[in-house]
């Protein structure tokens, strides 16, 4: 499930974006814009907060936190249905498409009376858009793109919201007596970006306690079907959830069959065949006989099969049973490999949380470095100047002592111009331990102008990590036009390091695109980009990304020990 926080910050965001079609004040529509991030990145669960304790968010004024304890109340925002009632559904949901936006949406609406997503497709087919100001051609194909790109997304949900809701699942079932396990499998345990519905499997002697636990469960909105193995449900946030209850004996088979993927399943199947044997659900059987060879553990039933154990994550069909034959598998890259973040921010720019909550933060997660790379100038609306940067740096050196064990880098996220430079001349960037730069503008450039300003930007010997390269936020953004063999070539000559951007709206770059760049020689960055307390532990997305990409630690550079990743860091003087 959602955390309260998550529906509360959507809530306000569509209010801000409400107000702002409908021709309302714009700064009043920033004040909640704010409030929505400030409330989804609260560290705190807000349920059970009256006004008093709202107010105490940085970011929630009286009017926000009112309006929150009302939803807490009554499960609505008044002002917000009154909004509502004004724009159509259908309006709302062309807001969401990517290259739309609120005011593009209601200038549609109200020039050419497109009141859907399946009438704005039907008018750029008919080239009817160029009626509106501002919108042609090439708009149309942008947004038939960013069509396409939601429908894609529809249904599916992303990372964290599943795990969340997963996590929740499998403590309560573990929870009802005379279970003796329970865990998630499907795309969520193969950790892929999004994730049709959630999988779950468990072990009992009895099973209908288990299926009355999930039913009953507060979340619960809808009962699809429940029998004795198998129960499905719907849950409020429209996930469905198939439970299946399966005897101990078979838990390992059951575990294999039901985290997939599909093809990976059949090569599987396809050599239990070759060997005489039959693989399914309920075991590993021999053929002829029907007699069952084994079933309980999956360890076991590779192994049975003449294979060591695959990580969940590799389980694709892309080469890992080969690899497994061969004795090959990579020793993937975990969670607790990661010695620290090289990208986030704080409050000095867009973040929510100030210097220190972050550090605090990062080093509770026991990490022996941590930086700071608030936003440059060129990104004008964070009204960034030496003089803060500065400060800020001067402020990094007085807190250097707050956690002995923890080394504080003091860096900065540049913007990627148009041209590919990047923000303040090369002798103030000298300053810096470490440099993100991103692209934050002009997404729209074609692939060559695109490649050349990321090629130059790797070729910048003060950048040492490209940030979310492709810029893509999942079912809201597509990625640029670029030409990534060429940049990560330009990246592996230059020695920059690529980023995996572990926010679940971004997961960017893609697994499929970090398998590529790591056959160019590349290095990556698995950072958080947190703009709040909790996104801290964004990585543990970042890094299913990286495994389902076959990566190491030595591919990783914010998994290798200080000194090394201090040598690598030194790009500039090596480059001089």
């Amino acid at each position: 499930m959602a955390r309260l926080n998550d529906k509360v910050r959507e809530l306000l965001q569509e209010y801000a974006d409400l107000i702002s079609i409908t021709g309302g004040d714009a700064f009043r529509a920033r004040a909640y814009e704010k409030s929505a991030r400030a409330v989804g990145g609260h560290p705190e669960d807000i349920d059970g907060m009256d006004v008093k304790a709202l107010q105490q968010i940085p970011g929630v004024g009286k009017s926000t936190a009112e309006k929150i304890a009302e939803y807490l109340a009554d499960g609505r925002i008044e002002a917000l249905e009154k909004l509502r009632a004004d724009i159509p559904a259908g309006v709302r949901a062309m807001m969401s498409v990517p290259g739309v936006g609120p005011k593009r949406a209601l200038a549609l609406y109200r020039d050419l009376g497109i009141a859907s997503v399946d009438e704005l497709a039907e008018a750029i087919r008919a080239d009817r858009l160029s009626e509106v100001p501002g919108l042609g051609e090439r708009s149309g194909e942008k947004i038939l793109h960013g069509i396409e790109l939601m429908r894609q997304s529809g249904g599916r949900t992303l990372l964290d919201a599943a795990s969340a809701l997963a996590d929740q699942l499998v403590d309560a079932l573990t929870a009802v007596p005379g279970c003796t396990r329970c865990a998630y499998a499907g795309s969520l345990r193969r950790m892929r970006e999004t994730v049709g519905d959630i999988d779950v499997l468990a072990t009992a002697e009895d099973s209908a306690p288990l299926m009355a636990a999930l039913t009953a469960l507060p979340y619960t909105a809808e009962v699809i079907g429940t029998g004795p193995t198998k129960t499905s449900i719907r849950t409020t946030d429209g996930i469905q959830v198939d439970l299946r209850v399966v005897p101990e004996e078979d838990w390992g088979a059951a575990l294999v069959y039901f985290t997939g993927s599909k093809a990976h399943n059949i090569k599987l199947r396809t050599m239990a065949v070759r060997a005489g044997l039959k693989l399914s659900e309920y075991g590993l059987f021999d053929a002829e006989s029907g007699e069952k060879i084994v079933s309980a553990g999956e360890e076991e039933v590779y192994a049975a099969l003449g294979l060591p154990w695959i990580a969940p994550p590799l389980r694709e069909d892309r080469g890992e049973i080969e690899a497994a034959l061969r004795g090959e598998l990579p020793e993937l890259v975990a969670e607790a490999d990661l010695r620290g973040d090289l990208h986030t921010h704080t409050d000095l720019t867009d973040g929510l949380a100030t210097l220190e909550e972050m550090i605090d933060t990062a080093a509770a997660r026991g990490y022996t470095y941590y930086a700071v790379t608030d936003h440059a100038p060129d990104l004008v609306m964070q009204r960034m100047t030496d003089e803060k940067m500065l400060a800020q740096r001067e402020r990094l050196r007085e807190l250097a002592g707050r956690h002995r064990r923890m080394r504080l880098l003091h860096g900065t996220e540049l913007n990627i111009g148009p041209d590919g430079t990047v923000d303040w001349p090369a002798e103030f960037l000298s300053g810096f331990d470490v440099c993100v730069a991103s692209v934050h503008s002009h997404f729209g450039a074609d692939r060559d102008a695109q490649t050349r300003r990321l090629i130059r930007a790797c070729e910048n010997p003060h950048v040492h990590v490209i940030g979310h390269l492709t810029t893509r936020r999942i079912g809201r953004r597509g990625p640029i036009d670029v030409d990534l063999d060429a940049v990560f070539a330009a990246a592996a000559r230059t020695g920059t390091a690529i980023e995996i951007n572990s926010s679940p709206q971004r997961l960017d770059l893609r697994d499929e695109d970090v398998l590529r760049a790591k056959r160019h020689g590349v290095k990556f960055s698995i950072d958080s980009d947190a703009h709040a307390t909790p996104h801290l532990a964004y990585p543990r997305y970042g890094i299913g990304t990286a495994q389902r990409a076959w990566l190491t630690t030595e591919d990783v550079i914010n998994a290798w020990p200080w000194q090394r990743l201090k040598r690598f860091l030194r790009k500039d003087a090596l480059r001089a």
